[in-house]
Formats: structure tokens, C-alpha cells, sequence
């Protein structure tokens, strides 16, 4: 496959996972919703593609560096649950994401 077929391939995936999220979600089924968004077949994909590309090695780094982002992914999930109902979604959204970020950076940080 080519480099360009490969992105396309990336491109749609990542699509259709966010558009059954967002399905379901709409449906009132935000349990099935939020098991679609975690469910982890980008990152399925990433490693299988990360493996055939980089071998066992680039596998094990990109894991041990991926469990960094949990903390950061859990306070922005968490900001959003209790923000939305006391600022509404857009002031939440902003927030979670600074404080992502914010957390992105600090891990940086510690993990040098």
C-alpha cells in the first residue's frame, strides 16, 4: 500500500469511529457511545501499523509513552462531567482542554 493509501486509510477510521460515536450518542445510547470512542481500535491500528513499520521495539516505546497521556485524558473527562452543568459546553470544552494540555506539558516535564 502506499504512503498516501495508508493516511487515507488512517483518515477513514478515525472518521468512522467518531461518527458512530457521535450516532450513538445523539441516540441517547451514551454508553454505547463512550465504548466506541474507547474502544481501542486506533490504537489497535497504530500498533499493528507501528510494528510493521518499526518493529517490536518502536511498539514498546510508543506504549510506555502512551500510559502518559491517561492522567491528562481522565482530568479533562473529568472537568468536562463537572463543568458542563455548572459553565455550559463551551466554557467546559475550553477548559478540559487547557487543563489537558496543561497536564500534557507538566508530564513533559516530570518525564525528562
Amino acid at each position: 500500500m502506499s504512503e498516501f493509501g495508508k493516511y487515507v486509510l488512517y483518515f477513514l477510521l478515525g472518521g468512522t469511529i467518531v461518527s458512530v460515536s457521535t450516532y450513538l450518542g445523539s441516540q441517547g445510547k451514551s454508553f454505547l457511545a463512550a465504548f466506541a470512542s474507547t474502544f481501542p481500535a486506533i490504537t489497535g491500528a497504530t500498533f499493528i501499523l507501528i510494528y510493521l513499520n518499526g518493529g517490536n521495539e518502536a511498539i514498546v516505546s510508543y506504549a510506555k509513552n502512551l500510559l502518559w497521556f491517561v492522567p491528562p485524558w481522565v482530568g479533562y473527562v473529568v472537568f468536562m462531567i463537572v463543568g458542563v452543568p455548572r459553565f455550559g459546553f463551551w466554557p467546559a470544552m475550553t477548559g478540559s482542554l487547557v487543563l489537558y494540555l496543561s497536564c500534557v506539558g507538566l508530564v513533559k516535564v516530570v518525564s525528562r
